[in-house]
């Protein structure tokens, strides 16, 4: 699944970007995957509680099979307007937000609490070896040709769809099948507002890639400021996720050891440090080697994070929880795009991201003072389930 996403948003990237050449365009992109998610985040999330989350996740899988099949039309067609991604960006939005507060509140039905911190690791692992081939691969078939890009991700998207059909899981309790009301359906916003070390750890994650993700730019990077291809795009990708498979395979051999909240705060802020090296560089070595340190460290706080909400939220609340948290995580990663490409076109580029790690530096030194209960959270195996 993820290595068809990161294949996709390669060629979807470049063959954007060369509509127009404009940054704008590729923060319009974000701005139409984020549009659907806060409509659909809390319906999503009670579904998820009340429906099979194994069959959730399956239909949107099935969305993304055809979301791709449409995307491949449109290639064949000539990808000449910008309106058919718009649309498609959209739909993406719209199974993303089905999707993922059944496929974050999943893993705890698979796995025993006491491996929970190692399965995570685990996960990040297979998710960073798609992350890291996906890209390259994506560039490599796009070169040879654009179609081939589409063709095998929904061939991957169809084996995801097969896999998680056969899944088998544990039963963790009895579902509530009684119609729910208002306040089943904002449940699990209160139970992120009450919990002040949740949600500090999910706001310091939307708010530093918000201001300090420069992923949404690669394309402008790789076209007109570093000069290379769509090979050059797809290894650009691939960089953050060399580093941050590497520190998730660190993680799974030793998991986080120090109190969690202060390492989350350190490693953000070396996040904006890496953010502000890679957006001055004019050099293809030292921007891959900035953006790989983005990813290690970035790893780190989303292993963090991630844990965290896992741990300590109450089986019954998890799909509505992992709900509050995809709208948190997409808003930084789509929307923080819109905002890159929006900054981007206002202030060149370079401007924009320098900017962007700036500000995430000084984010990461302000959350002590706004989050206490964060900057004090001690070490992840000693989480426990917060009451309802």
């Amino acid at each position: 699944m993820r290595f068809a996403e990161n294949m996709v948003a390669v060629a979807v990237g470049w063959q954007v970007y060369a509509i127009h050449r404009n940054p704008l365009d590729l923060g319009l992109i974000g701005l139409m995957e984020f549009v659907p998610l806060p409509l659909l985040a809390l319906p999503a999330g009670q579904l998820a509680d009340r429906a099979p989350r194994r069959a959730v996740l399956a239909f949107s899988l099935a969305m993304s099979v055809a979301v791709v099949t449409a995307l491949l039309l449109v290639t064949l067609s000539g990808a000449t307007e910008l309106w058919p991604f718009l649309a498609l960006a959209g739909a993406t939005g719209v199974s993303n937000a089905i999707g993922w507060p059944a496929y974050g509140a999943l893993t705890p039905e698979v796995v025993p609490p006491d491996l929970l911190p190692g399965a995570m690791a685990l996960r990040s692992v297979a998710g960073q070896i798609a992350v890291v081939a996906g890209p390259a691969l994506g560039g490599l078939l796009f070169a040879i040709r654009p179609e081939l890009v589409y063709a095998v991700a929904i061939a991957l998207f169809g084996l995801s769809l097969a896999g998680i059909v056969s899944l088998r899981t544990r039963t963790l309790g009895d579902v509530d099948r009684a119609a729910p009301g208002l306040a089943d359906l904002v449940a699990g916003v209160r139970f992120v507002m009450r919990t002040r070390m949740l949600l500090g750890a999910i706001a310091l994650d939307l708010f530093a890639v918000l201001f300090g993700g420069a992923v949404a730019l690669l394309p402008v990077y790789a076209r007109s400021i570093l000069h290379t291809g769509p090979v050059g795009l797809g290894i650009l990708r691939s960089a953050p996720a060399v580093g941050a498979l590497s520190a998730a395979l660190i993680l799974t051999r030793r998991p986080l050891r120090p109190r969690a909240g202060p390492t989350l705060l350190v490693v953000v802020a070396l996040f904006g440090a890496a953010t502000i090296v890679f957006g001055v560089s004019r050099w293809l070595p030292l921007s891959l080697a900035a953006l790989a340190v983005a990813g290690f460290v970035d790893m780190i706080s989303v292993n963090i994070r991630s844990t965290t909400v896992a741990l300590v939220t109450p089986n019954e609340l998890r799909g509505r929880v992992n709900a509050v948290e995809m709208v948190f995580v997409s808003a930084s990663n789509e929307l923080g795009a819109f905002e890159s490409g929006v900054v981007a076109s206002l202030v060149g580029t370079v401007t924009a991201v320098v900017a962007g790690g700036v500000a995430t530096i000084g984010i990461a030194l302000s959350w002590t003072r706004l989050f206490p209960a964060l900057s004090r959270m001690g070490r992840l195996e000693d989480l426990q389930p917060e009451p309802v």
